[in-house]
């Protein structure tokens, strides 16, 4: 297990390694010049290049790169003179726009990304796991079919119409809820679930689709398997085959994409936080991209590679200890 451990941690490091260089790459060719953006319109050439001289854009792109490295690691300084900043440990750089450090930046908006996507996550698992073992223990059957037909429209139907039309109709025309504005679960719990509702409704009904979909056809081929047919032979209780026996093992598929899922919503749902005004790190990371604002857009992509990657290891560990094979 240690070995296979290793094993992972040296492949993690790599993928983040070639996300961040691609990522890099990518801004360095881009035509805008942050150094322009930084000065303003009526900047002088001479004052340009002191710009560019301490953001470090005149230096060649893989010193940029190397000095953006070490400063992930080890911390860094950035610009030189009586003006340097020493940007300390874990250095994702300052922010373009604001001149605020990165870190800070998604250390601020990563709870209110991580609320959406935790309370989405746990509606959507509910919703589609019901409708989905439902369906197949109903398999044929009229209720198995409506659930499907309302999967395959639900899943259709893209997140940001979804969204739009419960705002339209939940808030403006029923006013049964207030415009969502984000408050922190520690001041208000009831009022940071009541703002969440819809944004979570919004991703929950996307997600859930899928799910059902994906739980149904696990569900059907468990119930299918020899085992299935034994418990039943032996006597067991209905709910005992069917929750014990066919839902653990139809779990493992679904579990494989709700970690991939979660992973990636942990970074920020960028249409939903933009449509509900929720300051998350999907909304910052549009901001950023509207700015050219290079060290947000590289900090938050690492951000997104790192849940991603680390929820894709959990997978692995998990399937690991199931099928000790899978360490070889």
């Amino acid at each position: 297990m240690i070995a296979y451990l290793v094993r992972r941690c040296l492949g993690v490091a790599g993928v983040l390694l070639a996300i961040c260089a691609v990522t890099f790459v990518i801004f360095y060719l881009l035509p805008s010049d942050p150094a322009s953006a930084a000065c303003g319109k009526t900047c002088s050439p001479q004052r340009l290049a002191e710009v560019r001289h301490y953001m470090g854009l005149d230096q060649p792109v893989w010193r940029q790169f190397g000095d953006y490295l070490v400063g992930i690691f080890a911390g860094r300084d950035l610009g030189s003179g009586p003006h340097a900043l020493h940007c300390g440990f874990p250095c994702l750089g300052y922010s373009y726009d604001n001149a605020l450090p990165v870190w800070d930046l998604l250390m601020d908006r990563l709870p209110v990304s991580a609320s959406l996507a935790v309370g989405a996550a746990c509606m959507w698992l509910v919703l589609g796991l019901g409708a989905g073992v439902t369906a197949a223990l109903k398999k044929g059957g009229l209720l198995d079919r409506t659930l499907m037909v309302g999967a395959v429209a639900t899943a259709s139907l893209p997140v940001y119409f979804t969204a739009v039309m419960l705002l339209y109709g939940v808030v403006r025309v029923g006013g049964l809820l207030p415009y969502p504005t984000y408050t922190p679960l520690t001041g208000d719990p009831l009022g940071w679930a009541a703002n969440l509702l819809l944004p979570w409704t919004a991703l929950a009904l996307l997600y859930a689709a899928m799910y059902a979909r994906q739980s149904r056809s696990s569900m059907i081929e468990a119930m299918a398997q020899p085992f299935i047919r034994t418990a039943r032979a032996k006597g067991m209780p209905r709910h005992v085959v069917v929750v014990k026996h066919g839902l653990r093992s139809a779990l493992m598929p679904v579990l494989t994409i709700f970690g991939m899922d979660l992973g990636a919503l942990l970074a920020g749902a960028v249409i939903t936080e933009s449509i509900f005004g929720i300051p998350g790190v999907g909304r910052l990371f549009y901001d950023a991209l509207q700015r050219s604002d290079q060290p947000v857009v590289l900090g938050v992509t690492l951000l997104a590679a790192f849940f991603i990657v680390l929820a894709n290891v959990a997978i692995d560990l998990l399937y690991a200890v199931v099928d000790p094979r899978v360490r070889n």
